[in-house]
């Protein structure tokens, strides 16, 4: 595999991930990108160590699903099987105890954790249903 560093300079500027706009960041769609920001620090194009955390709706069926990077050498020549999903638990108290036990521990990357927590907050939110409000007539 090539160093993430020329990967990065290939792909900053020309990905069709890349979504850019008058007086925004450069924003970004790929898989594996926590932010959603065109940094460096958060591509999962050009980084060894992939970590994303999206919502994925199946009918009624809301879950929470955790990429990263498949550990296994075998895997990195292959575009369909390098990226690895697991679905994190949506409880009070499970779901971040099971990003600190994967994020913390068993990966390379524990300077993302707030962040991950923090999307994991968010996502969680945007799950909840608002309640309608009704006027007495």
């Amino acid at each position: 595999m090539a160093a993430p560093d020329l990967l990065w300079e290939c792909v900053k500027n020309q990905s069709c991930f890349i979504k850019k706009r008058k007086n925004f960041p450069t924003m970004t769609t790929e898989p594996g990108n926590l932010c959603g920001l065109n940094k460096f620090q958060y591509s999962g194009l050009a980084s060894k160590q992939v970590l994303g955390l999206d919502a994925k709706k199946v009918g009624k069926k809301e879950s929470i699903i955790l990429t990263t990077r498949s550990k296994r050498s075998s895997r990195q020549y292959r575009p369909g099987a390098v990226l690895v999903t697991t679905g994190i638990k949506k409880g009070k108290k499970q779901g971040p105890e099971q990003l600190k036990k994967i994020i913390g521990s068993t990966w390379n990357r524990p300077e993302l954790l707030e962040t991950a927590l923090k999307k994991y907050q968010k996502i969680k939110q945007s799950f909840k249903k608002r309640k309608v409000a009704k006027k007495a007539a």
